[in-house]
């Protein structure tokens, strides 16, 4: 018997997505994901001045906020052919990265890896087990006893109380919970860890970026940030000392816990490296200017023909003919007025046409964007399978070494094409922030 499902809204992201689902004998049979929020940033543009567009266009979000900032800019620096100081170039990529570590750190720890992790079981945990485990694995400082034991009697705190708090609505007990207890504690000791060490990415792009969420620093040509030695109103020598050892703060947690982390939990889960493939087209554009055209980058890009690394074709710049004339934006089931098919988004149109949601028409106020009139995936997975294929060394460094503990773990080999997965999501993350 054929049972309609609909989840609104799909919490742990931010925004308002809904996920309805046709089930039948156990199976999905028909799905829609759709966004349910007008925003309409588009329309708010018309008519402004260009060089404040960035300043609106971030807001379209409270979370992935940079992104949309400097896509923006970008975008009227391009439009004017504009050469950039290269210091405000490394400026705009340390705020993007940092924010972008900051992101997958929360993405994995407290968003995600409570699927994974059976917190109540770190009650029967060793904690002089975990941290010989721990030890074995990295050279993290806060891997020792003294660090589990603690954890373990505040975890102890909160269940005598009966109140989980922020572990209120796992799966404990869980029969398909597989971590042991001395893993569960580890993973448990990181996660309240990684609450600290997110708060350093968010402090670069604060100090960088003048706050956070939504930076104010950007301006057409670069950014307005001023140097001097002299002045606590600016960028000085002690502030930039300060961001250089919030990074290498950062650069410690992610290589020494991080990755580690999700191979681990890969190596124990390796059945979810077959679970959640999806579309195995793949793109994503360079990015990490290193110069001030665009046109030298710290990150290749390209494209990626049905998952076979081999088909990789290389994206140059940001004003790769190859890339810019491939984009087109679909209506077809979306709120808004059509009837002129895709549109390349030079050419996009923003009429909202606001119907009830219907399962063979409109349903959703998201475009359905397309590369060459096929589906892309894009994201953390696309970018580092393009920094494989484009024989990035860190790249293939890290995913090897994330790749190599899955499979002592698992006691099975795991090659690159476990990455085409739910699991694989997050090693691209981890490898990525690495």
């Amino acid at each position: 018997m054929s049972q309609r499902v609909t989840i609104d809204p799909v919490t742990r992201i931010e925004g308002h997505l809904r996920v309805d689902v046709e089930v039948d004998g156990g199976k999905v049979k028909k799905a829609w994901a759709s966004g349910q929020m007008w925003r309409g940033v588009e329309n708010i543009l018309i008519g402004r001045d260009p060089r404040d567009a960035w300043a609106i266009t971030q807001r379209i979000c409270g979370v992935c906020t940079t992104v949309h900032a400097l896509a923006s800019v970008r975008s009227v620096e391009n439009a004017l052919q504009l050469e950039l100081p290269v210091n405000a170039q490394y400026i705009r990529n340390m705020i993007i990265l940092a924010h972008a570590v900051h992101d997958h750190i929360v993405h994995f720890y407290h968003l995600s890896a409570l699927d994974w992790v059976d917190v109540t079981s770190a009650l029967k945990a060793d904690p002089a087990k975990a941290a010989s485990l721990a030890e074995s694995l990295s050279s993290w400082s806060g891997n020792g006893k003294a660090e589990f034991t603690k954890v373990k009697e505040r975890l102890s705190g909160f269940v005598g109380t009966g109140q989980l708090g922020i572990f209120t609505n796992g799966y404990w007990g869980h029969p398909a919970m597989k971590l042991p207890p001395e893993v569960n504690l580890i993973a448990v000791a990181h996660y309240l860890q990684a609450l600290e060490v997110q708060r350093h990415a968010n402090k670069v792009v604060s100090i960088l970026g003048g706050k956070t969420p939504h930076i104010q620093n950007v301006v057409v040509g670069g950014v307005a940030n001023a140097l001097a030695v002299d002045s606590q109103a600016v960028l000085t020598v002690e502030r930039l000392l300060a961001v250089k050892d919030w990074i290498d703060q950062l650069a410690d947690f992610v290589k020494n816990v991080y990755l580690i982390d999700v191979a681990v939990v890969g190596g124990f889960y390796p059945e979810w490296t077959q679970i959640g493939r999806g579309i195995v087209d793949y793109i994503s554009v360079p990015d990490i200017p290193l110069d001030g055209r665009n046109t030298e980058f710290a990150l290749p890009g390209g494209h990626i023909a049905g998952g076979d690394l081999a088909s990789f074709k290389q994206i140059k710049t940001h004003d790769d003919a190859y890339f810019k004339d491939g984009v087109s934006e679909s209506v077809k089931h979306s709120w808004y007025e059509g009837g002129k098919g895709p549109l390349h988004p030079y050419k996009g149109e923003t009429r909202p046409q606001y119907t009830d949601f219907q399962d063979d028409g409109k349903y959703s106020w998201l475009k359905s964007p397309t590369f060459y009139d096929k589906p892309m995936q894009v994201g953390p997975l696309p970018r580092v399978l393009a920094m494989v294929a484009a024989e990035h060394k860190p790249t293939i460094d890290y995913a090897t070494h994330a790749l190599e503990l899955v499979s002592t773990v698992a006691k099975t080999k795991v090659g690159i094409d476990a990455l085409h997965s739910t699991i694989g999501r997050h090693a691209a993350r981890a490898v990525a922030c690495a």
